[in-house]
């Protein structure tokens, strides 16, 4: 009796502690595709990302989830049969020979263990954003201790491998279809024109070449993805918070001049937005009544200070965590900042970017806002809104004179913090703007 094939099932991997489900954005593999392990296999898109995942093995690619839905972590979504090169990982699990199982057919299979007789030596943040990259570890030279892959060693290989400008399926799509993908922008990883991108353009070509159409005034879109949670989320706060809002005024011309200071001293730059972390953390630490959030046990006061920063990304609004801010030196925030800035914008932040805030820093200063209200990031209870800095005639030591003058705006969960000790908190950050000097104290 011949041996049956194994059977490797293909699940939803859980990218991060707070993940508990994800969209599968697209199959980059046809079913019943032969498929070479390492090769990209699906995007799937959460609150955090967009990511291309890889194939564990070899095999033949047998689809059980359609492109487009939204299953729970360690969901299978596809199974591929005849399973050869076998590399357990986060994504697969193994079956006997015949039918793979079904999503709803029962229990979840046991994922596999990583043999460390084949194990490819690598640090966890180097496989994170291999995974991320789309970039296989197999074959790959490690620079790291004992020939570990490191986080360099991976950048420098999906460098070294430009993306390709359509997946498959995309340009299959826009093959049939007749479509020159040279007009089509992709918001795939790396750039990379995905199944939704063609369609988008085929339904505005349509649009274009139908004579009984209607012109429409605008586009219209279905909110999903990251856009889905982010108007599932603000409503929410909105509803649930009773959002109050105090403003000031600051003296800035102090904190420009310890900027450039900084900048000459430390050699490297030094972004105002890292100045603010490093002063609101300062700030947050001596007003311990502001760094709390509503649970159902009541009122908790959280020990750590992690602060985000809101970036504006082209899948919407992403807020990157910088942590243990108010412990951290200027040049160490700055670091922090640059690099999570720089993933939320490429669409590459880390599962763990994007989790664990208790405090929110939103500046809309480069587009010439002067003040505004923010809204609170759940389940934070404040967050505070920083307008331009803008040289203009105020009264200084009995003269008008010309200073940096920037707008200060704090929105606060009025359940939890009050209006005294919530203006006490942003009189302490107008202070260290005014006298950043004070960080050092």
């Amino acid at each position: 009796m011949a041996e049956a094939k194994p059977t490797i099932q293909v699940v939803m991997p859980k990218l991060g502690l707070t993940m508990t489900e994800a969209t599968l954005i697209e199959w980059l593999k046809a079913d019943g595709d032969q498929v070479n392990k390492g090769e990209p296999l699906f995007v799937l898109e959460s609150d955090k990302s967009t990511l291309e995942i890889e194939s564990p093995a070899s095999g033949t690619l047998r689809i059980l989830v359609p492109a487009g839905d939204t299953v729970p972590v360690h969901t299978p979504i596809a199974a591929l049969e005849g399973a050869r090169d076998v590399e357990s990982s986060a994504v697969a699990a193994v079956t006997a020979g015949g039918e793979p199982e079904r999503p709803d057919s029962g229990p979840e299979v046991p994922r596999l263990e990583r043999d460390p007789g084949v194990k490819t030596p690598a640090s966890p943040r180097a496989r994170a954003l291999a995974g991320q990259l789309g970039v296989s570890l197999a074959g790959l030279a490690g620079t790291g201790p004992r020939a570990m892959i490191v986080t360099a060693d991976v950048r420098r290989a999906a460098e070294a491998v430009p993306s390709a400008p359509a997946s498959p399926v995309a340009q299959k799509i826009a093959d049939d279809a007749g479509l020159d993908l040279t007009a089509v922008a992709g918001t795939g990883p790396r750039g990379r024109i995905m199944r939704q991108d063609v369609e988008r353009a085929l339904e505005k070509r349509d649009r274009r070449e139908s004579p009984d159409m209607v012109p429409e005034p605008a586009d219209t879109e279905a909110l999903s993805g990251l856009r889905a949670i982010i108007a599932q989320r603000l409503t929410a706060s909105w509803r649930e918070r009773p959002h109050v809002t105090v403003t000031t005024e600051a003296d800035a011309t102090n904190l420009v001049a310890a900027r450039q200071q900084a900048i000459a001293e430390l050699g490297q730059k030094i972004s105002y937005d890292a100045l603010l972390i490093a002063l609101v953390g300062r700030a947050l630490r001596e007003h311990p009544g502001v760094n709390v959030r509503l649970t159902e046990a009541g009122l908790e006061y959280l020990s750590d200070i992690h602060i985000g920063v809101a970036v504006d990304t082209e899948r919407g609004l992403l807020v990157p965590v910088v942590r243990d801010a108010a412990t951290k030196s200027l040049a160490q925030v700055q670091h922090a900042v640059q690099g999570l800035v720089e993933r939320a914008l490429a669409g590459r932040s880390l599962p763990d970017d994007l989790v664990g805030g208790t405090f929110t820093i939103t500046n809309l200063g480069m587009f010439e806002i002067d003040a505004f209200t923010p809204i609170i990031n759940p389940p934070e209870s404040a967050i505070l809104g920083v307008g331009r800095i803008v040289n203009k005639p105020v009264g200084f030591e009995g003269q008008v004179v010309l200073r940096d003058m920037m707008t200060l705006s704090l929105s606060f969960d009025h359940r939890l913090i009050d209006g005294a000790p919530a203006a006490r908190f942003l009189q302490r950050i107008k202070q260290l703007i005014e006298r950043p000097f004070a960080l050092a104290l």
